[in-house]
């Protein structure tokens, strides 16, 4: 009883280790309060998302290994925070941290779980299943509504313009959901018209 107990004190400091992923804050705000959403709610709201969208997956996929990859695939911005996938920089260097970051946090579970788990989160980072490119999609897909709903604020605060999403995002989208990537593509022509982007100066 004493390992079993010992077992879950692991758990226990495991999740609250994550529950520090609610103070990462991102750059998109949430829909209905004019505040920065932050990662862990993030995840949550893709998770569900892709839930219900797994009809517009562009393969037949295990949406349960898909909600499991989205709910730790932001686990790494506890030590690393939120970048904005326009971001510049080295992205190599990016991805070194965060993989860095993803151990230690899953270092504090136990065996075989935390391999389990480093093993998904690698999967989603390298994109090479039909879940990994479905769940990758969705990641890239709930930031872009957000910003189709508020006037494209985080695009305008940080100066993101349209070529930008289509290539950074609407390409990754297609890869999972080419549904979603048309309809998507409409819907920023309207975003473009309407003002929602940065002007190229």
């Amino acid at each position: 009883m004493q390992q079993d107990f010992a077992k879950l004190a692991r758990y226990v400091e495991f999740i609250l280790e994550v529950d520090k992923l609610k103070t990462v804050l991102r750059k998109t705000k949430a829909a209905h309060v004019d505040r920065y959403e932050n990662s862990a709610e993030h995840s949550w709201q893709i998770a569900l998302f892709a839930l219900n969208l797994r009809e517009y997956a562009k393969e037949p996929v295990d949406i349960d290994k898909v909600i499991r990859m989205l709910l730790i695939h932001d686990l790494g911005e506890i030590d690393t925070g939120d970048t904005i996938v326009y971001a510049e920089g080295d992205a190599a260097e990016r991805e070194a941290e965060e993989l860095a970051a993803i151990r230690r946090i899953l270092g504090l579970l136990p065996q075989p779980q935390a391999d389990e788990l480093l093993a998904l989160w690698q999967e989603f980072e390298a994109r090479r299943t039909p879940e990994a490119r479905y769940a990758r999609a969705v990641d890239r897909l709930m930031p872009i509504v957000l910003n189709l709903r508020s006037g494209g604020q985080s695009w305008r605060e940080n100066g993101v313009r349209k070529q930008q999403v289509l290539d950074m995002a609407v390409g990754k989208i297609d890869d999972g959901c080419p549904a979603v990537a048309s309809w998507l593509r409409q819907e920023l022509d309207r975003a473009e018209a309407a003002g929602f982007f940065t002007k190229i100066s």
